[in-house]
C-alpha cells in the first residue's frame, strides 16, 4: 500500500509539471529507452524556392530613396526596401542571364544558420498573406525545441535559389558544403541525420545524390549514405515539375508580394534556376553525360533525351492536358512588338486585326526546349531560357534533372504531399500589344479539381484528370510520382488528420500496385472531414522503407507549417528510435493529443475536449478557457500508446 500511495504521489507530481519540465523527462526518457540513440539523430532541412534569405554583399547608393544597401542588409527579403526603392532591389536581385554573375553594381548570397530559412521578412507579409513567404519553417523548429531536441541536432542548408545546380557548386561549392555538413552531424551526433526537403530542396538533395556518386567510390557510396542517412522525407516534391513555372517564365509570379507580376518577370527570367522546376514527361529519360565523356570524351555533347513508344501514344506527356497554349501574331521578330517609345507616341499595333495562330506545347516540348526555339522568333527575350536550358540543363555534366527520378538508394523514403486542392495545370497566354516585361497575358488557365478539370470561366475543359487533385501549386501528377517508388504490394490506410480514436480508420491490406500507375484506394470519404492517407511497403526491397502520405486540403506553401504534419513526423521518427516498436511503422490505429496547445475547451460539453487526457488546470495568465486545458500526464506517457 506505500508503495502505491507513493506511485499515486509521483503521479499527481508529474501532473503538476510545466511544459519545459515535462519536455525535459521526455528527452531524458527517450535517451534511456533508445539506448542513446536518440541523441544522435540529427535533422538536416533543405528549404524550397524562395525560402532562403538573401543578404546584401555591396554597398549600393539608392537615389530619391532613403533606404540604400549596405552589406548584410536583408534583400529578399526586405518588404520596406521593395516598395521604396525597387530599382536598387532588383539589382540586388536580378543575375546575368547567360553567366549567372551578379549585376555590376549589387550582389546578394544566401544567409547562413535556422534564422536563414526561418523568417524571411516578418511584419507585413506575415500580416498581409498569413506569411507563407514569412514564416516558413519557424512552427517546424519550435516543435523541435518543445520536444527537446537539442540545438546543434537541427542544421539548416540554405542556398542561393536564383542558381541552376552545376552553378550553386561552381560559385559557392554548395554541394562539398552540403556533403561536410553531414560528416560533421555525423561525428558531433555520433548518427545520421533526417533529411527534410520542402518543394525545390527536393531537386536540390536529388542532385546531390548524384554529384556525390562522383564524387566517392562506387562501392563506398551506398555505405555512405546508409552511414549518413537515416531517413528522407520529401514534402511537397515536383517530382515531375509544375507547370507555375512557366505561368512565371511569360507573365511573373509575385507570390503575394506588392510588387507587378511583369517587375517580378524583369529578374525572374534572370535565373537559372526557373528551369529547374520546368515540367517535363514521365516517359523521357537522358543518357549520363558524365560517362559518356569517360569512355567517348565528347566534351560538347548534351543529355540526349530518348523517349519511348508511350509517349507519342499517350496524350500530352502523360499531364492532365497542355502545358502551355500560345496564340501567336502573323508577323515575327522585332516587328512584333512595340518599343516603349512607339507607346508613348500613339503608333499602336494593328495586328490585333489579323487572325492569330494558337501553338500548344506538351511537357515533353518544354522539357527538351521546343517551346523556347518556336517563341524565339517571337519574343526574342526568350533566347535567355533556351541559352539557360541548353548550357545548365541539358549540358549538365552530373544529370539533366528535366527526367524522371527513381528511387534513391537510402533505407527510409516517407513522400510526404498535399492533395484535393484546385490547382493549375495549363495556360492559354496571347499577345498583349505592350513591350516587355508585359508582352504576354493569360487569357485562361484549366485548373484540376474534385477528379475533372475546369477553366477559369468554370466550364469543363477536355484532358486527362487525375485520380485526385494537387496542392495549389505542384499538380497531383507531378507529386504522386513517387508512388511509383512503391513496390507490388501496398498496405492503405485513412484516418482523420484531426485527433480521433480510431472510429473512422480504413485500412486495406496488400493493396496490388502495379510499377508506373498510380495506386488509388476504394475508400470513402465523410464530408468536412480531412483525411490522411499513408500508403506504406517495407516488403519489396530488403532492408528498405517506402511511405507516401497525402494530406487533404494541405497546400504547397503551408505544409511545412502544418501541425498535423509535425505530430506525424515525430511520431515516426520516436517509433523508429524505439527499441520495442515491432511493426515497421508506427500505429494509425488512434490520435490523441501530445501536447497542452493540442488541449481545448469543448463549449457544446463545457469541459476540456479529450477528457481522458486533458483537464482543466488554471495558471496565472491565461486568458481564455482553452489556454487553461492541459496534458493530465506527459508527453513521454502518451507516446506508449504508439508503439
Amino acid at each position: 500500500m506505500a508503495r502505491e500511495r507513493e506511485r499515486e504521489r509521483e503521479r499527481e507530481r508529474m501532473r503538476g509539471l510545466t511544459t519545459a519540465s515535462a519536455t525535459l523527462l521526455l528527452l531524458a526518457l527517450l535517451r534511456t529507452i533508445s539506448g542513446g540513440d536518440y541523441s544522435k539523430l540529427s535533422g538536416i532541412i533543405i528549404p524550397g524556392y524562395a525560402s532562403t534569405q538573401l543578404r546584401a554583399w555591396s554597398i549600393l547608393d539608392c537615389p530619391y530613396s532613403p533606404l540604400d544597401f549596405n552589406p548584410l542588409d536583408s534583400v529578399w527579403l526586405d518588404t520596406t526596401k521593395l516598395l521604396s526603392a525597387v530599382n536598387c532591389w532588383l539589382k540586388c536581385m536580378s543575375l546575368d542571364p547567360y553567366s549567372q554573375a551578379d549585376h555590376p553594381e549589387c550582389k546578394s548570397r544566401p544567409d547562413s544558420g535556422l534564422s536563414a530559412i526561418t523568417e524571411i521578412d516578418p511584419g507585413y507579409i506575415t500580416v498581409l498573406d498569413s506569411g507563407p513567404l514569412s514564416s516558413v519553417w519557424k512552427e517546424w523548429v519550435k516543435w523541435c525545441i518543445e520536444f527537446g531536441i537539442e540545438a546543434n541536432a537541427i542544421l539548416a542548408a540554405p542556398y542561393d535559389w536564383r542558381l541552376s545546380p552545376s552553378k550553386l557548386e561552381e560559385r559557392d561549392l554548395y554541394f562539398h558544403m552540403l556533403k561536410l555538413t553531414f560528416e560533421t552531424a555525423l561525428k558531433l551526433r555520433g548518427g545520421p541525420s533526417v533529411v527534410f526537403a520542402h518543394s525545390l530542396g527536393n531537386n536540390v538533395f536529388r542532385y546531390f545524390l548524384e554529384w556525390l556518386k562522383l564524387e566517392i567510390a562506387p562501392k563506398a557510396y551506398i555505405q555512405w549514405l546508409d552511414d549518413h542517412i537515416h531517413a528522407y522525407f520529401a514534402v511537397g516534391a515536383p517530382f515531375l515539375g509544375s507547370p507555375g513555372t512557366v505561368k512565371a517564365t511569360f507573365s511573373g509570379e509575385s507570390f503575394g508580394l506588392p510588387v507587378a507580376e511583369g517587375t517580378i518577370r524583369l529578374i525572374f527570367n534572370t535565373f537559372a534556376s526557373s528551369i529547374w522546376m520546368m515540367p517535363f514527361s514521365k516517359y523521357c529519360r537522358a543518357d549520363s553525360i558524365h560517362w559518356k565523356h569517360f569512355f567517348e570524351g565528347k566534351e560538347n555533347d548534351h543529355h540526349k533525351y530518348h523517349c519511348d513508344h508511350m509517349e507519342f501514344q499517350s496524350n500530352y506527356s502523360g499531364w492532365p492536358t497542355n502545358i502551355i497554349n500560345i496564340e501567336i501574331p502573323s508577323t515575327r521578330g522585332v516587328d512584333t512588338y512595340q518599343s516603349i517609345t512607339e507607346v508613348a507616341q500613339g503608333k499602336f499595333s494593328s495586328m490585333e486585326c489579323e487572325l492569330p495562330t494558337q501553338l500548344s506545347f506538351s511537357a515533353r516540348e518544354v522539357a527538351d526546349g521546343t517551346l523556347y526555339k518556336a517563341m524565339n522568333d517571337y519574343d526574342p527575350t526568350i533566347k535567355r531560357l533556351l541559352y539557360q536550358l541548353e548550357k545548365y540543363y541539358l549540358g549538365d555534366p552530373v544529370l539533366n534533372p528535366l527526367t524522371p527520378w527513381d528511387r534513391p538508394p537510402l533505407k527510409n523514403i516517407f513522400c510526404i504531399y498535399g492533395i484535393d486542392s484546385k490547382t493549375e495545370v495549363g495556360y492559354y497566354f496571347a499577345p498583349s500589344g505592350k513591350p516587355y516585361p508585359d508582352n504576354w497575358i493569360i487569357t485562361d488557365i484549366i485548373y484540376e479539381s474534385e477528379g475533372a478539370l475546369f477553366s477559369r470561366q468554370g466550364l469543363k475543359a477536355s484532358g486527362n484528370p487525375g485520380a485526385e487533385s494537387g496542392d495549389e501549386t505542384v499538380p497531383y501528377h507531378s507529386l504522386s510520382w513517387c508512388k511509383t517508388w512503391l513496390g507490388s504490394k501496398v498496405n492503405i490506410t485513412r484516418t482523420p488528420q484531426a485527433e480521433h480514436d480510431g472510429s473512422d480508420v480504413q485500412i486495406e491490406l496488400n493493396a496490388e500496385h502495379h510499377y508506373g500507375t498510380d495506386i488509388v484506394p476504394n475508400m470513402t470519404r465523410a464530408p468536412r472531414v480531412k483525411y490522411i492517407t499513408y500508403y506504406e511497403d517495407s516488403e519489396s526491397l530488403p532492408g528498405k522503407r517506402t511511405a507516401v502520405w497525402e494530406l487533404d486540403k494541405a497546400s504547397h506553401r503551408n505544409i511545412v507549417r502544418s501541425p498535423v504534419l509535425m505530430r506525424e513526423l515525430w511520431l515516426q521518427i520516436w517509433h523508429d528510435i524505439h527499441p520495442d516498436a515491432k511493426s515497421k511503422f508506427v500505429t494509425k490505429a488512434r490520435r490523441g493529443p501530445l501536447r497542452n496547445e493540442d488541449c481545448y475547451w469543448d463549449y457544446g460539453k463545457a469541459r476540456c475536449a479529450w477528457p481522458k487526457h486533458c483537464e482543466y488546470r488554471y495558471i496565472f495568465g491565461d486568458v481564455h478557457l482553452g489556454q487553461s486545458c492541459r496534458l493530465k500526464n506527459t508527453s513521454a506517457d502518451l507516446l506508449l500508446h504508439y508503439l
